[in-house]
């Protein structure tokens, strides 16, 4: 099986082929038709299995049909426990959809405010943050959440080990309740 045949779009085609990736591995070619089919997914895949591409590259390809962000609004949002995490999947979006007019930006703590703020002005395809910091966004006003179609849970068992429960019980009583949600963990304990 390689990409193409999971029925992603010519440019997100393009750009794999221009970072020499061809054949999926075993998670994206169960997650990819999933997603693209607007499912729900709860998934396990441990580091380094190609999991960010599960929903990175469905993702990007599912913006395309949606009405473009408004102000301060996003349509997707996957949340992460780390901000190293946070960079690397924005960088990975970035790289998956550099053939795409997609605007992807990224949010955690540790640094200032402001910049994350005034970069929202103008709303994003896709925000990629960590937990503390999008509260701090939407406490501001700076991150509206009610166009938001799809929501991504990114190391969720990082996140309930880290102490974020709370924080992840606020942001999901805030979202829109008709959303694609997809959940991608190393390990399903009870909490998740």
């Amino acid at each position: 099986m390689q990409f193409k045949d999971l029925g992603l779009i010519d440019p997100l085609l393009q750009a794999l082929g221009e970072l020499k990736h061809t054949t999926p591995t075993p998670i994206q070619a169960k997650a990819i038709p999933a997603v693209l089919a607007g499912r729900d997914l709860i998934a396990a895949a441990q580091t380094g299995t190609g999991k960010t591409g599960s929903f990175a590259l469905p993702l990007l390809q599912k913006l395309g049909e949606l009405p473009p962000p408004e102000p301060n609004s996003i349509s997707a949002l996957v949340l992460t426990p780390t901000r190293e995490l946070a960079q690397q999947v924005a960088d990975d979006l970035r790289d998956y959809g550099r053939r795409l007019p997609v605007r992807v930006i990224v949010a955690y703590g540790g640094v200032s405010l402001n910049p994350q703020m005034m970069a929202m002005r103008r709303g994003a395809d896709i925000l990629v943050a960590t937990p503390g910091r999008l509260l701090d966004l939407h406490e501001k006003n700076a991150v509206k959440l009610g166009q938001l179609q799809v929501l991504v849970l990114d190391e969720a068992d990082r996140m309930l080990d880290m102490g974020f429960s709370r924080e992840l019980d606020r942001i999901l009583a805030l979202l829109p309740r008709r959303r694609q949600t997809l959940l991608f963990s190393a390990t399903f304990s009870d909490p998740i």
